[in-house]
C-alpha cells in the first residue's frame, strides 16, 4: 500500500502568504511607470526647449524605455507567480542603493531618501517571497 498524500498533507493556496509577491510586483510597476514618465518628460523637454544633441536624448529615452518595460514585465510575473523575478528584482534594486548614495553626495537627501527606501522595499520583498511559495501550481 503507497502512502498517497492527503488533501489536508498538501500545502494550498491559502497558506502561502502571495503579499510579498504583491509587493515585489507593486515595487516594480511603480519603477517602470516612473521611468516611462520619465521618458515622457525628456521628449517634451526635447521639443519644448530642444537640445544640442538630440540624437543623444531619443537614445537615452530608448534605453531608459527598456528598463521600464523590463520593469513593467517583472511586475506582471510576479503577480502571476514565475519563480524567475527574484534575482532581476533583487539586482535592480541592489543597483538602486548606490544612486541613492550618489544623491546623498549632492545633498539631494529626500530624493536619495526615497529611492533607498523603494529600492530596499524591493529586494525585502523579493527576499520574503522567494522561489519556494508556490504551491506546486504552473504559472498561467
Amino acid at each position: 500500500m503507497t502512502d498517497a498524500p492527503r488533501p489536508s498533507d498538501r500545502p494550498s493556496s491559502h497558506s502561502v502568504d502571495r503579499r510579498p509577491r504583491l509587493v515585489a510586483a507593486a515595487v516594480c510597476a511603480l519603477q517602470g511607470l516612473f521611468l516611462l514618465g520619465f521618458c515622457v518628460w525628456s521628449l517634451v523637454e526635447l521639443s519644448s526647449s530642444g537640445s544640442d544633441n538630440p540624437s543623444r536624448v531619443v537614445m537615452e529615452v530608448l534605453l531608459v524605455a527598456v528598463f521600464a518595460v523590463g520593469l513593467l514585465a517583472l511586475g506582471r510575473y510576479w503577480v502571476v507567480g514565475a519563480d524567475w523575478p527574484r534575482t532581476p528584482t533583487i539586482v535592480w534594486n541592489a543597483l538602486l542603493l548606490p544612486v541613492a548614495w550618489g544623491l546623498v553626495q549632492s545633498e539631494r537627501i529626500l530624493i536619495a531618501l526615497a529611492v533607498a527606501l523603494v529600492a530596499l522595499i524591493g529586494i525585502g520583498s523579493a527576499v520574503a517571497a522567494g522561489s519556494s511559495d508556490r504551491s506546486g501550481s504552473t504559472p498561467a
